[in-house]
């Protein structure tokens, strides 16, 4: 079922409406959706690199709001809709020893999740469940969210097809990486 559901949205980065498909899967994946909009986003910016900026606006724009309705579901609505999302990703049994500790590191979370690979719409959903506050969500997830997809964005448009590969599996990791570098910056900053 995964598969059918990651060929459909392949799919759509080849119709006439990808640019409103980008910002539906971009809206979904922010809270219940599993698969990111980067996928849409890569074949989209190849074919047509010249709106390659656009692109990644869409995403982003549509990504934090999506983040906004996440974060609704976890304040408003977290036992009866987001328990089950976090059950059916697996990550209900840390729920509570995270909620303890999520918001003195909001801003970290919220980054790096938006960032990485990580499935942000745990965090979003975590984010409203744990009352942080609004506006640290809202300012970090555009933050996150726009140096994902305009740094995608970026390479497509400067080096096209010949980065795709790297971007559909290296970009995660070097994602991560770039976030453990800025975090034990200000970390060893703090410290020393």
């Amino acid at each position: 079922m995964l598969r059918r559901l990651y060929d459909w949205t392949l799919s759509l980065a080849h119709s006439p409406y990808a640019l409103w498909a980008l910002a539906f899967v971009a809206f979904i994946e922010s809270s219940v959706f599993p698969i990111p909009p980067d996928l849409l986003m890569i074949p989209m910016i190849i074919a047509r690199p010249n709106r390659a900026f656009l692109i990644a606006a869409v995403a982003t724009v549509s990504s934090v709001m999506g983040g906004m309705l996440g974060y609704g579901i976890g304040m408003f609505a977290f036992e009866s809709v987001g328990q089950p999302i976090l059950e059916s990703l697996g990550k209900a049994d840390s729920m509570a020893e995270f909620s303890t500790r999520f918001n003195d590191m909001g801003f970290w979370a919220v980054l790096i999740a938006g960032l990485t690979p990580f499935p942000y719409k745990v965090i979003t959903i975590m984010s409203g469940w744990t009352a942080m506050p609004v506006m640290t969500f809202l300012v970090t997830s555009i933050l996150a969210r726009a140096l994902r997809f305009f740094i995608i964005a970026t390479l497509l448009w400067k080096f096209g097809e010949p980065i795709r590969d790297f971007i559909e599996k290296r970009l995660g990791l070097m994602f991560i990486l770039f976030c453990v570098i800025l975090v034990g910056g200000f970390a060893a900053t703090h410290y020393l």
